[in-house]
């Protein structure tokens, strides 16, 4: 082993991970799996949380090569010998808070941590969405993503073109809504500030829209009345696979305000992050036109 070829990262855990040189079969948990797609790195595998099935839910993938990188199943169908089946020599999977490793159980996690180097990032709330951004370019260059020189030029000129559409808005609108549609009858209200995604929506200007005080740290649960009091006129809408068709809102119409596809489990790469900024700006624009 050399110092030249020699691997190490400290993950958020504070956990330091290491082999003789750059692993180069990466099992990722899809969301971060996609993420370092984008960022220049191809994950040979990918698995799903307990919200997954069989299939990988492609609101997840972004633009992941699903014919060339497996998917090897989600949720109680996962244990440490499924996972290791597939030959990773890392592993790398994202956390909401206290090292818990998402999707796993702790035993199926530990016992992997002792076959094979494990490297979490923290994706909660207590993250910035680019301090999250950073870390996962920091692990996609330390197994050896080309530099990509201009790679930040698309989200920055997102940003701005967003930034400059919410100036010309006026203080009441439009509303912005992100939600979970759990049927006909009943959605999940994201509260902005829990979610680093709408918290860069709402720096740059947007009115991300605060649902009212109540239980639920994340998420208030609101029947169709709640949801429609709070003048929603551009909603966000889960489009995981778990979640119910927004349609169902409505009866059997479609929404009659711009809908912009919403990933709550968003990629972190500098391509999927503009293009998201841009749908949001784009619908924006449609609703003051309206």
């Amino acid at each position: 082993m050399t110092e030249q070829s020699e691997w190490r990262f400290s993950d958020d855990r504070g956990r330091q991970s290491a082999a003789p040189r750059p692993p180069r079969r990466v099992l990722a948990y899809v969301q971060a799996g996609a993420t370092l797609w984008d960022l220049g790195i191809r994950p040979m595998a990918v698995f799903g949380s307990e919200h997954d099935g069989p299939d990988p839910d492609t609101a997840k993938t972004g633009t992941l090569p699903l014919g060339e990188v497996a998917y090897i199943g989600a949720g109680g169908s996962l244990d440490a010998e499924r996972l290791l089946s597939a030959g990773p020599d890392l592993v790398v999977a994202v956390s909401y808070g206290g090292g818990h490793v998402y999707g796993l159980t702790p035993e199926a996690a530990e016992r992997l941590e002792e076959r094979v180097p494990v490297v979490v990032l923290d994706v909660g709330q207590a993250r910035t969405f680019g301090r999250i951004g950073d870390r996962f370019a920091l692990l996609a260059r330390s197994l050896g993503a080309p530099d990509r020189p201009g790679a930040e030029r698309e989200p920055a000129a997102a940003r701005e073109r967003l930034r400059a559409v919410a100036a010309t808005l006026t203080a009441d609108g439009p509303r912005v809504l992100a939600l979970s549609l759990a049927s006909p009858e009943r959605a999940y209200v994201a509260r902005p500030a829990m979610w680093p995604e709408l918290r860069v929506l709402t720096e740059l200007g947007v009115q991300v829209v605060e649902p009212p005080e109540g239980p639920g740290v994340n998420w208030a649960t609101l029947d169709r009345a709640g949801i429609l009091a709070l003048r929603p006129e551009v909603i966000l809408a889960d489009t995981r696979a778990h979640a119910a068709p927004l349609e169902g809102l409505w009866g059997l119409g479609a929404p009659p305000v711009p809908v912009v596809a919403w990933n709550p489990e968003p990629l972190y790469g500098p391509r999927d992050h503009a293009r998201f900024l841009g749908r949001v700006a784009d619908a924006l624009e449609a609703a003051r036109a309206s």
